[in-house]
């Protein structure tokens, strides 16, 4: 009896210190003061901007291609044989002159040919003085009969010879015919270069037998490479009078730029557009214009460009009015820019005329020196308030 009377106390007075407890949390909660209440500042994004600049001048077509010869021919000999001799500027990487030569076929067997049509000729020019005497003699021979005896027939071809002469002339004329076909062979034995260029490639060496028409090595011009840029046709119809240029026409050339890196440096060469290619390519659906670069392997103070080189091109495009040079970013979907006048977004729809690494060319209602949002805001609506670098966030 006396343990569950002790249990019962103590359930008792533990209640009582609950009791006790939440009484005071509720004593104290009601007299605490009451917080300060703040209405929150309004939340207006804060955005990055940077001005648009009128664009004077061309607007710039951009593009890129693989660098190629602006002429490249196979070097063949027209006269087989033996090869003898080979220039030390026969080998790849080799430049040489317009008619210095490659290498050359042993000639003995044609200068023999040459001595043996000699000597033909010889022997019909001999043969044909015999006929031409003949042919006088029986023409003296006819003039004397004709003069004994009225009324003789007029003489026959045979009578005068003259078929014999004719047959002798056409000999002499065949066997004069062989000689130079002769003396041409021999020389045809020594190949030279038919323009100033580079050897891209070359496969003989002497003591090799070649045949006639045998590609041996190609031969690229040195005064000039070209670049076959691909364009889509809205970028093409910024090139003026594009399709009215002609290939060697230097009257109506459209100034261009060929750029290149070579390890931390980067290099520039001069060039023009020299031609657009007639058909489209049927795959990218692209305008093939062709950049034609004079001085592409012996510019001042520049490295050669190299055959298969992938650069950059910059093409001088026609001039517009209302053009504006606007940061990259600053390019939203749709073709929009969102300004910023007075604190507010402005949304301008604009014409996109070209793309750079870091601008745009457009044509729009911009206004000069106003500001164009390039960052901090994924969405817009006309009139959103913003704060940029100017102003003094609340």
């Amino acid at each position: 009896m006396s343990s569950l009377q002790g249990r019962i106390t103590g359930i008792i007075a533990a209640l009582a210190i609950v009791a006790g407890s939440v009484a005071l949390a509720l004593l104290l909660i009601s007299l605490a003061p009451e917080p300060e209440s703040r209405e929150l500042p309004p939340q207006i994004p804060f955005v990055q901007t940077e001005t648009a600049t009128a664009a004077t001048g061309p607007v710039p077509v951009f593009g890129a291609g693989t660098v190629r010869p602006a002429r490249e021919v196979e070097i063949a000999a027209q006269v087989g044989g033996r090869i003898s001799q080979v220039a030390p500027t026969f080998q790849s990487g080799g430049q040489v002159s317009a008619g210095q030569e490659l290498f050359r076929i042993d000639d003995e067997d044609y200068r023999l040919r040459v001595e043996s049509a000699l000597a033909d000729v010889a022997a019909r020019q001999v043969a044909l003085l015999e006929a031409e005497q003949q042919a006088g003699i029986a023409a003296q021979e006819y003039q004397r009969f004709r003069s004994r005896q009225d009324g003789a027939p007029d003489p026959s071809p045979l009578t005068l010879r003259e078929p014999q002469l004719q047959a002798a002339r056409a000999a002499l004329d065949r066997d004069e015919a062989r000689l130079a076909e002769a003396r041409l062979a021999l020389s045809r034995t020594v190949v030279t270069a038919p323009f100033a260029g580079f050897i891209r490639r070359e496969s003989i060496d002497a003591g090799q037998i070649i045949a006639a028409g045998m590609p041996v090595g190609t031969l690229i011009a040195a005064d000039a490479a070209e670049i076959a840029v691909s364009l889509p046709d809205s970028d093409a119809a910024l090139i003026p009078g594009l399709w009215e240029l002609r290939p060697g026409d230097d009257s109506r050339q459209v100034p261009a730029r060929v750029s290149a890196s070579r390890g931390d440096r980067e290099y520039a060469w001069s060039a023009y557009v020299d031609r657009a290619e007639v058909a489209v390519d049927p795959q990218t659906r692209t305008v093939g214009v062709v950049i034609r670069v004079p001085a592409a392997f012996a510019a001042p103070g520049n490295p050669p460009l190299l055959v298969g080189e992938f650069v950059d091109v910059e093409i001088e495009g026609v001039a517009l009015p209302d053009v504006w040079r606007i940061p990259r970013a600053a390019l939203q979907a749709d073709n929009e820019v969102w300004a910023v006048a007075g604190g507010n977004v402005r949304i301008v729809p604009v014409r996109v005329l070209q793309r750079a690494d870091g601008a745009a060319w457009v044509s729009g209602p911009l206004r000069g020196g106003e500001p164009l949002i390039t960052g901090g805001l994924q969405f817009a609506v006309e009139g959103m308030a913003v704060l940029t670098g100017s102003d003094s966030p609340p």
